[in-house]
């Protein structure tokens, strides 16, 4: 009876190890216990991921630089990220520095990957077989617009510019001089006609498919995307709005949450409530930062698969649930399918709709005395930024309320003071103007009565 008892042990054991190893196999991974988990590359020699796409909530490509092997390579997921496959090798000998550099697709089918030199790769069947167009320019970076037209911007001073295909990419025509410095570096097309780029002399907007281009001062942008032709928002130090096509762009609050100086990088829009960005960290996590309204007010999630030193440089939302987040050149992806974890917000505060500032005004909060909580409404009318505290009768500052951008508008503002004895308060505001570096400050008091 013993021995079959030890038999049996053995067996629950051996059952247990097979098990583990077939979950194994099939890349099961712990990690999971929040929103986010971590996806996994193959092993692709020392090559680092350079660009990437996703066209729904199961494909997505990405290509990488060259290796110590000379090869670049192209991947597919079809699967949300769980597995990738390298389903394109590129040899680029004899030379030795040339990598993939901007991966697009016009649609679920036609997709383009270009490199530095004068390779441009195509597909026409979602990446199963790929075409080697010979072009007379490097790719900066691309935009795939429809079946027919792309466009490609390069930086370089000898063949620099901005070049344009209508026909699949068999043809190309220079959009303006080539060559010289200035030429840019980035590019986004809302459709064919209305896009913009970025190169060292500043962002420029073109309303006729690029044949014409026109500067937008004093603006540039690591991301740019519009929902319609008028309405966008762009980052870089800080996240920007426009309601005119570009022309004019106002500052919307920054997130804070103690951010190091790395500037945002990349953001995703789901509609035009729904933003996603990632890039500025603090100093110990990377957050994802969220709004759901357009701007007004950002939270952030802090995934607990996220690495520390660096920032993401990559966010895609398919809907308000399937997203990816990457750290491209260090090969570093997570992934929701639940919209990420639960975003903590900032204070609350509220835009008045349709509300035409004459100035800057701190207004007298309401209801004073107060219990436990009270508005403090305060109007801009430019952007600007601003600093809120609220501190107690020896001037002893008892908590920030904002710091960081806020764009032209009245708002008001929900203090909670529930935590905070009997007294009087006082609440002060600082505002810099983003145009007129004017400088407002104002002090007004409050009366709490428990």
């Amino acid at each position: 009876m013993k021995l079959q008892k030890y038999i049996s042990k053995v067996l629950d054991i051996l059952i247990a190890i097979v098990l583990l190893l077939f979950f194994a196999s099939f890349g099961f991974r712990d990690g999971r216990t929040s929103g986010w988990y971590q996806q996994f590359f193959p092993n692709m020699n020392g090559s680092t991921i350079m660009s990437m796409t996703f066209l729904d909530s199961l494909t997505g490509f990405a290509a990488t630089n060259t290796n110590s092997l000379i090869q670049g390579y192209i991947l597919k997921t079809t699967n949300g990220g769980d597995n990738w496959n390298i389903i394109f090798t590129y040899d680029s000998l004899p030379y030795n520095n040339i990598t993939f550099t901007s991966l697009k697709f016009a649609d679920k089918n036609i997709g383009y990957v270009g490199t530095n030199y004068y390779d441009l790769f195509k597909t026409t069947d979602g990446g199963n077989n790929w075409q080697k167009l010979y072009i007379s320019f490097g790719c900066s970076d691309m935009a795939a617009i429809n079946k027919d037209t792309v466009l490609i911007v390069q930086s370089d001073i000898i063949d620099g510019g901005v070049y344009r295909s209508t026909n699949g990419g068999l043809n190309w025509q220079a959009l303006g001089p080539t060559g010289g410095s200035g030429q840019p570096g980035s590019i986004y097309m809302f459709n064919k006609d209305i896009g913009f780029n970025l190169g060292s002399s500043g962002m420029k907007k073109t309303t006729n498919g690029g044949l014409n281009w026109f500067m937008i001062p004093n603006e540039t942008y690591s991301g740019i995307k519009f929902i319609d032709t008028l309405t966008g928002w762009k980052c870089w130090d800080s996240i920007k709005k426009t309601t005119n096509g570009g022309l004019n762009w106002f500052a919307q609050r920054t997130p804070s949450i103690s951010l190091n100086f790395a500037p945002y990088s990349s953001f995703s829009i789901n509609n035009r409530d729904t933003i996603w960005m990632v890039g500025a960290r603090n100093f110990s996590h990377i957050p994802i930062y969220k709004t759901t309204n357009g701007g007004i007010n950002w939270g952030y999630q802090i995934p607990d698969t996220t690495v520390s030193n660096y920032s993401f440089t990559f966010i895609s939302f398919i809907n308000s649930k399937v997203g990816w987040v990457s750290l491209m050149q260090n090969n570093y992806e997570i992934h929701t399918k639940v919209g990420g974890d639960d975003t903590t917000f900032f204070t609350g505060i509220k835009l008045v709709e349709n509300f035409i500032p004459s100035g800057y005004t701190l207004g007298q909060n309401y209801p004073n005395p107060f219990n436990p909580s009270t508005n403090i409404p305060f109007e801009l009318n430019e952007s600007g930024y601003i600093i809120l505290k609220v501190y107690d009768i020896t001037g002893r500052t008892i908590k920030e309320l904002i710091n960081g951008r806020w764009g032209k508008g009245r708002y008001i503002l929900d203090f909670d003071g529930s935590s905070l004895p009997s007294g009087i308060y006082f609440y002060r505001i600082e505002i810099t103007g983003d145009i007129t570096k004017t400088l407002y400050i104002e002090t007004k008091k409050m009366l709490m009565i428990k």
